[in-house]
């Protein structure tokens, strides 16, 4: 008799290999769209989960069947407050690849960014900013502190956002004017525009096949395991292939998310939508300042960072507001 061949795992969940644990707590983004046209303009913002609602509203999409008609879809809401520009970077070029080339800051900061970090700017950056020439890539620096919507964390995030539109000269001028001052998400982005997520996903520890695969339980009594595969491969080759399910870690990995429509923008203060449920929400509170409300589901757990930058694929041609009904808290 043959070998019992093991349950094969979900279609695609073997696309996310090897799924180690995130080195940060703040997911990094790899690659920006280059397809901006027109003035300079930033391509990354970011928010922290504050939690889930219901948005009602209606199907603006026209080749659908449900177009024009009422639609529930679930929606997440993420509290943005306004990021501190503390400075920008350049960037050359050579056979090797991009290299950050000089950093510049900004002259006064706030104290709660300043404690954490020491920034300093030489002559020699200096007099390299002023000489673009060989510049391809421009990027700005950008600060947000999480007590300032409520959060108990002092310690700023700290990431880049590059600057796309334009030529390198007028990206410069566009950032430098930025310097020490701050830039809202509803500056980057429309509402009914799309844009992507990236985050750490939640964390669920060390798991099994059966979870963490979704591997198929074997038949009772066949085995004196059932929670186990019944092979681990062929005789040849005599080692495990990666194609194999194995239990290990499972959640607390980067992922991104792509084309999240904007439903909502606002800010807690407006009276004309009440965004906060009666005593605020689980295991985040009460909703302070500005915030934005993207169609499905953000990977992460609450309270958690997420970086919101522009759409990479498939952005709209045209951006439509959407027409909400209703929001179900």
């Amino acid at each position: 008799m043959g070998r019992r061949k093991h349950s094969q795992p979900r279609r695609g969940s073997l696309a996310y290999l090897p799924r180690g644990r995130a080195k940060s707590m703040e997911a990094r983004i790899r690659g920006y769209t280059r397809s901006h046209e027109g003035e300079p303009k930033m391509l990354v913002h970011c928010g922290f989960k504050a939690g889930c609602i219901q948005v009602v509203s209606i199907d603006d999409r026209e080749k659908t069947p449900n177009a024009g008609k009422q639609l529930v879809s679930l929606g997440t809401v993420l509290v943005t407050p306004p990021v501190t520009v503390v400075g920008w970077r350049g960037y050359s070029k050579d056979a090797n690849g991009h290299h950050a080339d000089f950093d510049i800051y900004a002259d006064t900061l706030p104290k709660k960014i300043t404690k954490k970090i020491s920034f300093a700017t030489g002559e020699d950056k200096q007099k390299r900013a002023e000489n673009l020439n060989h510049i391809q890539r421009i990027s700005a620096i950008l600060a947000v502190v999480p007590q300032d919507i409520g959060l108990e964390q002092k310690r700023p995030y700290i990431f880049e956002a590059p600057i796309e539109g334009g030529s390198i000269p007028d990206r410069a001028k566009y950032v430098q004017n930025l310097l020490g001052k701050t830039v809202k998400v509803s500056d980057l982005f429309k509402v009914g525009g799309t844009v992507d997520v990236a985050a750490i996903t939640k964390g669920k520890g060390w798991q099994g096949v059966i979870k963490r695969y979704g591997a198929k339980r074997k038949q009772h009594k066949s085995r004196k395991s059932v929670r186990e595969l019944g092979s681990l491969g062929p005789i040849s080759p005599q080692y495990v292939m990666y194609t194999v399910p194995r239990a290990g870690q499972m959640g607390f990995h980067q992922r991104v998310e792509y084309n999240k429509r904007i439903m909502i923008m606002g800010e807690s203060s407006d009276d004309t939508r009440q965004i906060n449920p009666p005593g605020g929400f689980k295991h985040f509170g009460d909703v302070q300042g500005d915030y934005i409300i993207l169609r499905g589901s953000v990977p992460g757990a609450y309270r958690r960072l997420v970086k919101i930058r522009a759409p990479i694929r498939n952005a709209p041609k045209k951006i439509v507001e959407p027409r909400i009904l209703e929001v179900v808290l």
